[in-house]
């Protein structure tokens, strides 16, 4: 069965850096691609990052460009979300999801908390 399983959250100060991991097995992952979303506390869930299955494609949120970097590993199945300059603003559960025909798949999600 499809699974995803996010981990690298945690907790870092203002400006500090976070590398996120999701793990995904049950599927081909090459051809499949990857969606990070987050959610904060009393708001939408929203998109932060896509990429292609092929890793050639990425896309972003405005609040997340030039500061967040998603990348893929094929032969491992994995992909990472990088980001810098976390701001308080950035304060989530994130979760990497992807879409298999018209099924979507998450993970459990990860915290992340952005204070002094």
């Amino acid at each position: 069965q499809v699974q995803l399983v996010e981990s690298g959250g945690g907790l870092v100060q203002p400006g500090g850096s976070l590398r996120l991991s999701c793990a995904a097995s049950g599927f081909t992952f090459s051809s499949f691609a990857m969606t990070w979303y987050r959610q904060a506390p009393g708001k939408e869930r929203e998109l932060v990052a896509y990429i292609s299955g092929n890793g050639l494609g990425t896309n972003y949120a405005g609040s997340v460009k030039g500061r967040f970097t998603i990348s893929r590993d094929n032969t491992k199945s994995t992909v990472h979300l990088q980001m810098n300059s976390l701001k308080p603003e950035d304060a989530a559960v994130y979760y990497c999801k992807t879409r298999l025909g018209v099924v979507d798949y998450w993970g459990q999600g990860t915290q992340v908390t952005v204070s002094s």
